[in-house]
């Protein structure tokens, strides 16, 4: 029994680095929200998107989780116009990044959260494996 809360544990930890790495993901993204090129020509900032893949431990043979993934968001991006920035093309305009800071908090929100939930996991398997080794003390 002492096993399973431990491999309990390793699940969530698994889990708990792969909300930490999608929430570095995100904080880039709000980092750059607003990063245009000053260049002609060159693109701002595309938003990146983790993904998420489950695979065996062949030591454990528990089902965990990790980033398969980081892509490039391949949404199209908005234009201002502003005809006196350098990178403004013939027209006037500029491209701004295809970040959208309410999505990116509400991602935030969850990666949070799903964190805090694994978190907890941990918490309660160490607490759980305690008390049975308190009880064959």
């Amino acid at each position: 029994m002492a096993n399973d809360l431990t491999i309990s544990a390793d699940i969530a930890a698994s889990g708990m680095k792969a909300q930490a790495e999608r929430l570095k993901v995100i904080s880039q993204n709000m980092a750059n929200a607003d990063s245009v090129s000053a260049e002609k020509g060159k693109a701002p900032y595309r938003r990146q998107v983790v993904s998420f893949a489950n695979y065996v431990d062949n030591k454990t043979g528990a089902e965990k989780v990790k980033v398969d993934k980081i892509v490039k968001d391949m949404s199209p991006f908005e234009k201002k116009y502003d005809p006196h920035h350098p990178a403004a093309d013939k027209q006037g305009y500029i491209e701004l990044p295809n970040v959208n800071p309410l999505v990116e908090m509400m991602d935030m929100k969850e990666a949070q959260r799903v964190y805090e939930a694994n978190l907890n996991m941990l918490k309660t398997a160490r607490e759980m494996n305690n008390s049975v080794l308190d009880i064959l003390k």
